[in-house]
């Protein structure tokens, strides 16, 4: 991808100047609110953390805070060019901040060039911070600031050229020495440059099982070796008894080259003399000590990792540094001590091995990701780097004893997802209902297809359900091996088998006999998976069907409401989409069923979706939209909705109805209150739609133009909890999907 100057700069230039802002985060509209922002309320604030200084993390922004500070002395790969040139670098690491982890930042650049100086600043700031994030500092000033930085503050001080590349490359060693079948004692490893970050590198492969004297360090005038003159003492922790004095002699039979140094150091012809399936990791940015390309063709047996987003394994600082002060500022950690850096450095390596959701393959123009050789470590875009890293480090300070704060970790990972926004918090929500209830069995007609065979996996592997699979068998295993899955369902091939079908044919035939369906018909019906699932639910050898990623939405319903019609006291089935938007979740109905329905029918389905809202402990506010407000506009569509909202009333009585009314009506409160404040529903939160036309584009111009969030269409007064998917969905909607038929499913059986 070409990225121009030109680009840069528009980039850079375009609406506000710069990458970040201060905004607010409490209301600053009446007296009252200014009063306890500042002064006279703010006092009371300033007494606590003075006989509490712990209280600052509650009291204060402290605890989502951090600093990055540079001297603007060691640029990315452009060299010392002052402070003020580094800022677009520091606003940039703030921006990926509060992308990936929410952690705010204030960038702070310098004009301190001694050891002495920039610990003066950083020490004097230091009380406004939850950490201290040091970057781009040169070498060897950078070790001393650090550590005496780290001596002396309370909080945690990480210089992240140091220690991000050490841990993510740190991941992707063990991944790739798993791969291998080498162990981290056995490894020869050769690291090309010698400064902040190749050092620190070297010794957290040390703390992870690598042999000391197994490693050499080669900077611009060769091999560091015992007794060779002008080393610092920094250079010298890795000095080694050894007769090469060159990078091509060092790298005959090394298992492992670490590149952190220019581009082309490393020759093809060099990588020849490697050991067997040579690993390596070439960081230089932005052109790497080799290519990729240049490596294979000389050794198709390589395994190759740069910190470029262009070529597979990116070695990427990104997968680090968020997410550890993520898990830091949590549990208000004094320090980022090595026990936390191990454990983020394992999550990932462990994370790298989980099935890749599809947001992350849509990201990087993937149809398939799996744990290999070009995957050693997860993609900087993969959301669930956040889940798995903060807490590791959260769990590895409490265990160290330095977290100030205790925290229960699966409730911690709760909260994290509410960071990712409700859209995330709600699947969750549904997904640990379903798992609650204890484990249903979920059979997938679309057996054979990618996604529904992932989606599989994770309903498995989360306790939402047992998946069973319709397909062929063969076909089946063989995709879950190529999608490199380890788990083992039940496969039903309909046409292959002899135990369940001549029973549901049977039965078939029997329901639908005196419905035009001979036997020819149901022996031909059973061969089709949709005919056969239902009827596995029909018997009672499932508890739930999940179908329609690969078909049309009337090709799936309409059998289920053939067999099953609609659930006991329900004349009709409806849709009702979730959906989210701006941190809130409306339930949009109906959508997909009902093209237009009569006012009997509408107060059917808006029972139906206040009751569902129910069943997600969301308290229903029922409004029955139409192009009228009370009355405003006499016409028959709108006398139907205000028919609706009365048969509600007489029916359920305890459901907060009211209508017909504009949707801006149904959900801005201050315009019902000013306009009609005599409406029993204000703030509406279940928004049921006069006719499906109207439901079902209102939805998708929220989901395309407004940023929406949707869940759905889920299935309302079904006869069975079958439940239809989208064509298209991704493994994601899948999942939720599956988690809500788990749900009905336990629903009835109460």
């Amino acid at each position: 991808m070409a990225i121009t100057k030109q680009d840069a700069l528009a980039y850079h230039k375009m609406g506000r100047p710069g990458k970040i802002e201060v905004t607010p985060t409490k209301p600053l509209a009446t007296q009252r609110d200014l009063s306890l922002a500042y002064s006279p309320g703010v006092a009371e604030a300033v007494l606590e953390v003075e006989a509490d200084p712990l209280s600052a993390y509650e009291l204060t922004a402290k605890s989502n805070l951090v600093a990055v500070v540079s001297n603007g002395t060691a640029i990315l790969g452009l060299g010392d060019r002052g402070p003020l040139a580094s800022k677009p670098v520091m606003e940039g690491k703030g921006v990926l901040f509060k992308r990936f982890a929410d952690v705010d930042v204030f960038d702070i650049e310098i004009d301190a060039h001694t050891v002495e100086d920039i610990i003066c600043a950083v020490k004097a700031i230091a009380p406004t911070f939850g950490g201290i994030n040091l970057e781009d500092i040169k070498a060897p000033e950078c070790f001393e600031v650090e550590e005496r930085l780290k001596a002396m503050l309370p909080i945690p001080v990480f210089h992240d050229d140091q220690h991000g590349t050490a841990i993510i490359s740190g991941a992707a060693l063990l991944n790739a020495c798993e791969i291998t079948g080498r162990k981290l004692a056995d490894l020869k490893v050769v690291v090309s440059g010698a400064g902040a970050s190749a050092i620190a590198t070297a010794k957290f492969y040390v703390r992870l099982g690598v042999k000391h004297d197994n490693i050499i360090m080669c900077d611009s005038k060769g091999v560091i070796y015992k007794g060779r003159d002008g080393v610092n003492q920094y250079k010298a922790e890795f000095a080694v008894e050894t007769d090469a004095r060159t990078l091509e002699e060092a790298m005959v039979g090394a298992d492992v080259f670490l590149g952190l140094s220019v581009a082309g150091a490393l020759k093809p012809e060099v990588v020849k003399t490697m050991a067997k399936d040579p690993i390596i990791f070439a960081l230089a940015n932005p052109d790497p000590e080799i290519k990729p390309e240049d490596a294979y063709a000389v050794r198709p047996d390589a395994i190759v990792g740069t910190g470029r987003s262009d070529y597979a394994n990116q070695i990427n600082n990104v997968l680090g540094f968020p997410f550890i002060f993520r898990g830091a500022l949590d549990v208000y950690a004094s320090t980022i001590n090595e026990e936390m850096k191990m454990a983020a450095s394992k999550a990932l390596a462990q994370l790298a091995h989980e099935d890749v959701p599809d947001s992350v393959l849509t990201a990087y123009g993937q149809k398939s990701i799996k744990f290999g050789r070009e995957y050693l470590i997860p993609k900087p875009l993969d959301p669930r780097v956040l889940l798995w890293v903060s807490p590791a480090v959260a769990q590895a300070a409490m265990e160290s004893g330095v977290a100030r704060r205790q925290l229960d970790l699966n409730e911690y990972r709760d909260q994290l997802i509410r960071r990712q926004g409700y859209g995330r918090q709600l699947r969750s929500a549904i997904i640990n209902k379903a798992k609650a209830g204890g484990k249903q069995r979920i059979v997938f007609p679309e057996g054979d297809d990618p996604k529904i065979i992932r989606a599989a996996a994770q309903v498995e592997e989360e306790g939402i359900g047992t998946p069973i699979l319709l397909g062929r068998t063969a076909a089946v295993r063989q995709m879950i091996e190529e999608l490199g899955l380890h788990f083992s369902p039940q496969i039903i091939d309909p046409l292959a088998d002899d135990v369940y079908r001549p029973r549901y044919e049977q039965t078939l035939y029997e329901l639908r006999q005196r419905k035009g369906l001979n036997r020819t018909q149901a022996h031909s019906l059973i061969g089709s998976r949709t005919h056969f699932g239902l009827m596995m639910l029909q018997a009672g050898d499932a508890d739930a069907c999940v179908n329609g990623v690969t078909h049309e939405y009337p090709d799936v319903i309409r059998p289920a409401l053939q067999l099953f019609h609609t659930r006991p006291g329900a004349k009709r089935a409806s849709g009702v989409y979730l959906v989210v938007v701006k941190g809130r979740v409306y339930l949009f109905t109906d959508a997909t069923v009902n093209i237009d329905p009569s006012a009997e029918t509408l107060a059917e389905i808006a029972i139906l979706a206040a009751d569902f809202a129910k069943s997600l402990e969301i308290e229903p506010r029922v409004a029955m939209l139409s192009f009228s407000n009370f009355g405003s506009t006499p016409h028959p569509s709108a006398d139907k909705v205000r028919a609706a909202v009365g048969l509600v009333r007489q029916n359920r009585p305890d459901i907060p109805v009211d209508g017909e009314m504009q949707a801006d009506t149904a959900v801005v409160p201050d315009l019902i209150e000013q306009r009609f404040p005599f409406s029993r529903v204000k703030d509406a939160n279940v928004l049921v739609f006069p006719d499906l036309e109207a439901a079902n584009i209102a939805y998708k111009l929220l989901a395309r133009l407004g940023g929406a969030e949707t869940i759905g269409p889920i299935l309302l007064g079904m006869g069975a909890p079958v439940h239809v998917l989208q064509a298209g969905d991704d493994v994601e909607a899948i999942v939720a999907m599956a988690a809500v038929a788990a749900m009905d499913a336990q629903s009835r059986r109460k």
